[in-house]
């Protein structure tokens, strides 16, 4: 397919290489920096273009990585004289409608993951979920998820909310833990490195039981002693202290409604 992307970050990047590597012809990759667009552009063998009303007209697909912030800017303009294009954004939490009396044909391509540009990432094994307006759309952009992925799904824009909810838990806020961890560590010269196996082991135990079953620590039991002990550490980041009393009840009361659920 003939393919013009919008957006050159860290998502882009990777869905940008894979729609490449897959056989899509990038006819254009559009940036408000010249040397973001360039750069990404010249990976694909793609013209660079940092003026919305300059993006070309003869692709067969537009999609949309920005940030949800400016997406709503940047679909007017977009769509202007290419109405019966077909339109995709790849964002978690705005909802396909956002191109709608812009575009006829529209929807979306969600790839759940997390994306850095110095960090290539095997695109099969993301998971892709998808949504169209109608049956060109929705052949459109199976017909490009598949090309990605193993693992596409059809998802309409209210669940993919929650299930841009569920991965900022599962990861946007776990990693802020890692980072909350390190800066604990920093104060007595402790490498985070020590933390690795902790967390590798961590992840791979939810591989082959329900996160609950995998919970361990003095928040499942409500060992009242450690918690105090652990907060009060924390009296000089009352913010951390926050965060930590209010993860320790949540253990708590997950674990408890477990029991609860069990009698």
């Amino acid at each position: 397919m003939k393919i013009v992307l919008v957006g050159a970050g860290n998502l882009a990047c990777s869905l940008g290489r894979a729609l490449f590597e897959a056989g899509n012809d990038i006819l254009q990759v559009y940036s408000r920096t010249c040397q973001a667009a360039s750069a990404l552009a010249d990976a694909l063998d793609a013209s660079p273009v940092t003026e919305i009303d300059r993006i070309s007209a003869d692709a067969d697909v537009y999609i949309v990585a920005v940030k949800d912030s400016v997406m709503a800017d940047i679909v007017p303009s977009l769509c202007h004289g290419k109405e019966g294009k077909v339109f995709l954004h790849t964002s978690g939490s705005v909802a396909a409608s956002v191109f709608e009396g812009r575009a006829l044909h529209y929807g979306v391509l969600y790839p759940m993951q997390t994306f850095s540009k110095s960090k290539p990432l095997a695109f099969k094994d993301i998971p892709c979920f998808i949504e169209g307006n109608d049956e060109l759309v929705l052949e459109t952009v199976s017909k490009l998820a598949h090309s990605l992925s193993d693992s596409v799904f059809r998802l309409d824009s209210e669940a993919r909310k929650h299930l841009h909810l569920a991965a900022v838990f599962a990861c946007n806020f776990a990693n802020h833990c890692y980072e909350i961890s390190s800066e604990i560590l920093a104060k007595y010269g402790i490498p985070f490195e020590v933390m690795l196996p902790l967390i590798d082991e961590t992840a791979r135990k939810v591989h082959v039981m329900r996160p609950y079953e995998a919970q361990t620590g003095p928040a499942v039991r409500y060992d009242r002693n450690v918690i105090g002990m652990q907060a009060g550490l924390l009296e000089d980041n009352l913010f951390f202290r926050k965060v930590y009393e209010s993860m320790s009840d949540s253990i708590h009361r997950v674990a408890q409604k477990e029991i609860d659920h069990r009698i």
